[in-house]
């Protein structure tokens, strides 16, 4: 396609935000001039509201998709606007599965204001709110989520080990994913929930079809993203399936692949 797209979407961690948790001014700059020429501009995250302060910050525009997809999140004024939520009888049957199949796993739940986790789970990021941990999960499931987290803390599996074992174990029950494959994770949503299906829900409601949308992702929960938009590109230093979903692959985020390709789109005709 020869014109410039419509709306913009990109994943955060590992294609926008550097490891150590900065935007470049480059990648700022580039995302300003689309959102002053018209262009929609979607931040689609695993990452809870909580920790989307910096990105407010640093741009001051734009629309979140957060947890994967399950909530559409005002940036500006800080509020959760829509969500689907995993229900509590699905947790539960989601940790009964799963510890079947790998015993040693752990897990974690989290809406956009709390998060808690059993004991043998260890946290990379959050602690918890008590930093202490439950027992078992099933303690702590009190209502609907918007994400649920196992973990081998031990890295007995790798991610994407682990992903093979739950996309045949929680099959028809939930979405299963995950962001990072060199972490021991995974990443669990509301059943018909990802990336890909919020952002297309989001797209129609604004009048936009995917063949006006590009995305940017670097991860298997961006793949959904990246194979419903007409344009994609997946990250160099990415996950190496990454390629498989997405129409073109950007330069690794540390050069600014993303940047690189919308000053390209900037250029086209409208």
């Amino acid at each position: 396609m020869s014109r410039r797209p419509k709306l913009i979407a990109t994943d955060l961690d590992g294609t926008i935000v550097q490891h150590d948790g900065t935007i470049t001014q480059r990648t700022i700059d580039a995302f300003t001039k689309a959102h002053s020429l018209g262009i929609q501009i979607y931040f689609v995250t695993g990452r809870p509201p909580r920790w989307m302060n910096e990105i407010r910050e640093a741009f001051g525009f734009g629309e979140a998709i957060c947890g994967n997809g399950a909530m559409l999140y005002d940036l500006r004024n800080r509020e959760v606007t829509e969500e689907w939520l995993i229900s509590k009888e699905d947790q539960i049957e989601v940790a009964r599965r799963m510890r079947s199949a790998i015993p040693h796993i752990s897990f974690a739940i989290e809406t956009h204001d709390y998060y808690h986790r059993e004991k043998s789970y260890i946290p990379r990021w959050d602690i918890g709110l008590d930093n202490v941990g439950v027992e078992k999960i099933e303690d702590a499931a009190k209502g609907p989520i918007f994400k649920m987290l196992a973990r081998c803390s031990g890295g007995e599996l790798t991610s994407d080990q682990m992903l093979e074992v739950a996309l045949k174990e929680l099959d028809g029950l939930v979405t299963v994913t995950h962001s990072n494959p060199v972490e021991s994770l995974l990443e669990i949503s509301a059943l018909g929930i990802s990336k890909g299906t919020t952002l297309a829900k989001v797209a129609a409601r604004l009048g936009i079809d995917a063949a006006d949308c590009v995305s940017f992702g670097d991860n298997p929960n961006d793949f959904p993203m990246l194979q419903w938009c007409g344009r994609s590109y997946a990250m160099a230093d990415g996950h190496p399936d990454g390629i498989k979903f997405a129409t073109d692959v950007a330069q690794s985020h540390h050069l600014d692949g993303v940047a690189m390709v919308i000053e390209k789109l900037l250029d086209l005709p409208a």
